[in-house]
Parts: C-alpha cells; structure tokens; sequence
C-alpha cells in the first residue's frame, strides 16, 4: 500500500497537481486495502489526467465481484471506505474487464 501512496505523491508532483493530493492518496490507500483484503492477484493502480482540472484513478484488482457498500455502525473498524470514495470524487463507480474489476473515480483537482 505504501508504494501505491508514494507512486500517487509523485505522479501527482510530476503533473504539478499536488493540491489534490492528500485526497488522492486517501481514496487510493482505501481502495487498495479493499483489493489486499478481499482479491489475491496483482493489484494495479492507474492514472489519468483528463483535462479541465480532473484525474481519474482507476485501481483493479483480479476478483471478479464489483465491491459493496456497507453502512457501518459508529463503533465499526471498518466498512466506510466506499462510503468515503463516494461522498469526496466527483464520480466513481465499477466496471468488469477479462480478468477482473476496476474501481474508479474522478476528483477535481489543482495545481
């Protein structure tokens, strides 16, 4: 997890975009411990700058099983990070490939 936050940092640094990201990395650590906790197989995280101020980050994994969203009790560990994607990227969603799933979202970010 920790080279998926440090390649985040610094792809983000290298576009000049590092107003967005602590978010960016926040969301990535969530959907990357998602992937180490349910999915056995390489994880893959990508990037894309679309212009106008957005990034997509897309991060599959080789399950086939889109994720779920759960609704946590106050007390709970877990079972937020979804919630937690969902509530701070402009867009986010799943979508199934040959080998697996991507989950992805948009945030609008700044240099």
């Amino acid at each position: 997890m920790r080279t998926a936050r440090t390649m985040v940092r610094q792809v983000l640094a290298d576009w000049g975009l590092n107003g967005g990201a602590d978010v960016a990395v926040l969301l990535v650590s969530e959907l990357v411990t998602n992937s180490l906790r349910y999915a056995s197989g390489p994880i893959g995280v990508r990037m894309v700058l679309l212009g106008a101020g957005a990034l997509l980050v897309e991060v599959s994994d080789p399950l086939p099983d889109p994720p779920r969203t759960r609704t946590a009790a106050p007390d709970d560990e877990g079972g937020r990070g979804l919630q937690l994607v969902a509530h701070t990227s402009r867009r986010w969603g799943t979508r199934q490939g040959k080998s697996g799933k991507t989950v992805w979202f948009e945030l609008s970010v700044a240099g």
